[in-house]
């Protein structure tokens, strides 16, 4: 298949593919294999705009690792990846964010001892124009106001946005501030790889808010999340890998009992059948015993 030209985003005429929604990202054939090891075995997958699409699976089905070449952190050993249509060598995390991919991983990659405006600007920080900013003196007042514009507009209560260490504060706080930094800079997609993990209900249930409006914002959101009530609450769109393959895709009808069976590779209703079959023969066991 030859991918459109740039100007053209791919609408995909596939099965259970949304009509009017643009393809951000695709994989075709991803493989990644760690010597004997297979993480990735011959993926096609599809993220779309205004979406978020959750990757389930037991450990080491390979999710994480797939969303990881999407980010950059891993090079496939083989197959393609897009972005809106255009073939793309991802070989480093600079060369997704360029493609405006931003990812938001467990260990949030933020700098405890900063505040939130230097962690939003990190690495990528404002210079003030003209003569000053080729001198390298950074705009903070600028820096200061975007920071505040993003935090206010995604609704994240944080006291101060400057001169309050991230360190300082907690878990979903912090969790909230990476989220924020990554919805500024993304253009495409954000990329959440267990974002609650660590996370109370309260907090939890922030991360998730804010994670649905930047899909309602156009950008295509992937969430890697084990939390199977989280998934069924938030996903539009659920793929499950077992064993480094993806072997269902699901839009509707998407229950606990069923992604279940199809993360640990049980018919559905083979388990049905085997619960029910279970439950008579403690009912028997319990009229014999009596």
């Amino acid at each position: 298949m030859t991918a459109p030209p740039v100007s053209e985003p791919i609408r995909d005429p596939g099965p259970g593919a949304p009509p009017d929604k643009e393809v951000a990202l695709e994989g075709r054939g991803l493989r990644k294999t760690y010597g004997p090891i297979t993480a990735v075995d011959g993926v096609d997958l599809r993220i779309y705009r205004g979406e978020i699409t959750a990757i389930v699976g037991d450990n080491g089905a390979g999710k994480s690792t797939t969303v990881k070449m999407f980010a950059g952190a891993v090079v496939p050993d083989s197959g393609q990846i897009l972005v809106e249509g255009r073939p793309v060598s991802l070989r480093n995390p600079q060369d997704a964010r360029r493609e405006g991919i931003e990812t938001v991983f467990q260990d949030l990659a933020l700098a405890p001892n900063r505040d939130v405006v230097q962690n939003l600007f990190l690495g990528r920080e404002l210079l003030r124009p003209g003569l000053l900013g080729r001198t390298g003196v950074l705009d903070k007042r600028e820096m200061r106001r975007r920071a505040s514009e993003q935090t206010d507009a995604l609704g994240i209560d944080i006291p101060r946005i400057s001169g309050h260490p991230i360190g300082k504060m907690s878990g979903g706080q912090r969790q909230a501030v990476a989220v924020a930094r990554g919805a500024y800079w993304a253009r495409t997609a954000m990329l959440m790889d267990e974002p609650t993990a660590a996370l109370g209900l309260r907090e939890s249930r922030k991360v998730l808010s804010l994670a649905r409006q930047i899909a309602d914002r156009g950008l295509a959101v992937v969430l890697i999340s084990h939390i199977l009530p989280h998934v069924m609450e938030l996903a539009d769109r659920v793929i499950v890998m077992r064993h480094g393959q993806k072997v269902a895709e699901l839009t509707e009808d998407i229950s606990s009992d069923r992604l279940v069976a199809l993360i640990v590779g049980v018919d559905a209703h083979d388990a049905a059948a085997d619960a029910e079959a279970d439950t008579a023969a403690d009912g028997a066991h319990s009229r014999r015993t009596r």
